[in-house]
């Protein structure tokens, strides 16, 4: 097992019916901004919620932030925080909104260009506007980490960062909330938790025995409970185990101790920065490619995987290769088509661009031990036509 430290300050308060905490949690006589997105918190009554138990505080809104979230969208949010002299944040909605707050968050107070939080990747350890949140859609983990991803529409990037400054303060998790939600985002929900799982597992064995157990546990009720949920959203068991497990996959804990991957969210981002593609469904497309050209590498976590998550027989050699069609099996079974041309027409120069720009950026060796170099990169989205 590899050394590690283990921060998460975050206040998970989850369950039915906690959003009538929200007023405990945000501090006295705070001036909150109150981010959100497109608005369907306004048709599932979570708005209304929100707004009933804030009552007394002065909240000024900032509604839009979009899926992949813009950073052109986040900079009028800053814009308004100065403004308006905002001193709290409550993020209202999924990854995204959450993911776009944390930027606000930490681009407030940073001296400099905030383009260069992103493209720079610099972490926020201080000086951060105070936030919490209150999740409408599972599936990122955002609620309990301190990480995002922005994308930078002028440049069609997207970009991840982060800090231990931009924790939020709480997260708010009700599981009823995802009732109202379209089966796409229910799909999309269950193969990211599950891809995340797959980023921090699926990489070499280094002896960390509870690490890989929690790991395979998330992923096995991922798997139990995912097509269960997207046909029944309702039923509070699944609903429950579904949003527990999304937070549990980023919030930290099984990625102490081991090594991390990443490779594969790093060549799905360019799949969104170029296509307009849901989040998932990139790592859909570019996970089972990745396994497969990066298959002697991985073969030993495969071969454990195919074993204790699909109950595989046979040699390393076999059960690996066989955990690989199982994993798109499930995307499948999830709703996902596996394929980039399934998406667009327009593929047959996105390898070369992808290379192109991971070069531009020096990004010259990603991955658990920095195999996957731009050679390999190339195959691997070629693999994913």
């Amino acid at each position: 097992m590899l050394n590690f430290e283990l921060y998460n300050p975050t206040n998970l308060v989850f369950g039915k019916g906690q959003i009538e905490k929200l007023s405990t949690l945000v501090p006295k006589n705070a001036k909150i901004l109150l981010a959100y997105g497109g608005g369907s918190i306004f048709k599932n009554g979570i708005y209304d919620q929100v707004i009933a138990n804030l009552k007394g505080f002065e909240i000024v809104e900032f509604g839009g932030i979009e899926p992949n979230p813009r950073f052109e969208t986040l900079m009028k949010a800053v814009d308004v925080i100065k403004a308006e002299k905002i001193d709290f944040i409550l993020a209202v909605g999924g990854g995204s909104v959450i993911d776009g707050v944390k930027f606000i968050s930490g681009a407030v107070n940073f001296e400099g260009n905030p383009i260069d939080i992103l493209q720079k990747r610099i972490l926020i350890k201080e000086n951060a506007v105070p936030f919490g949140t209150v999740l409408t859609l599972p599936a990122t983990g955002s609620e309990m980490n301190s990480g995002y991803v922005v994308t930078i529409e002028a440049t069609q990037e997207k970009l991840s960062s982060g800090g231990s400054a931009l924790f939020p303060q709480f997260s708010i998790c009700d599981p009823t909330v995802i009732a109202s939600l379209p089966k796409r985002q229910l799909e999309n929900g269950v193969v990211d938790a599950f891809t995340h799982v797959m980023e921090q597992y699926l990489t070499y064995p280094t002896d960390a025995f509870l690490q890989d157990r929690i790991a395979e546990g998330i992923l096995q009720t991922l798997i139990e409970v995912g097509p269960g949920v997207v046909k029944n959203p309702t039923d509070y068991t699944l609903a429950s185990n579904f949003m527990w497990s999304c937070t549990m996959a980023l919030n930290g804990l099984i990625q102490k101790g081991v090594p991390s991957d990443w490779a594969t969210h790093m060549i799905g981002h360019e799949l969104t920065a170029l296509y307009e593609i849901d989040h998932a469904r990139t790592l859909a497309i570019i996970g089972p490619s990745l396994y497969t050209v990066m298959f002697e590498t991985k073969k030993g976590k495969l071969a454990q995987y195919g074993r204790r998550i699909f109950s595989l027989t046979g040699s390393d050699e076999e059960v690996a290769k066989e955990a690989i069609n199982k994993t798109v099996a499930f995307f499948h079974t999830m709703g996902m088509d596996t394929k980039l041309s399934q998406y667009t027409q327009d593929y047959s120069k996105t390898a070369d661009f992808i290379v192109n720009r991971f070069d531009e950026r020096g990004w010259k060796g990603l991955g658990e031990k920095q195999l996957v170099t731009l050679d390999k990169v190339k195959s691997i989205v070629e693999l994913s036509y």
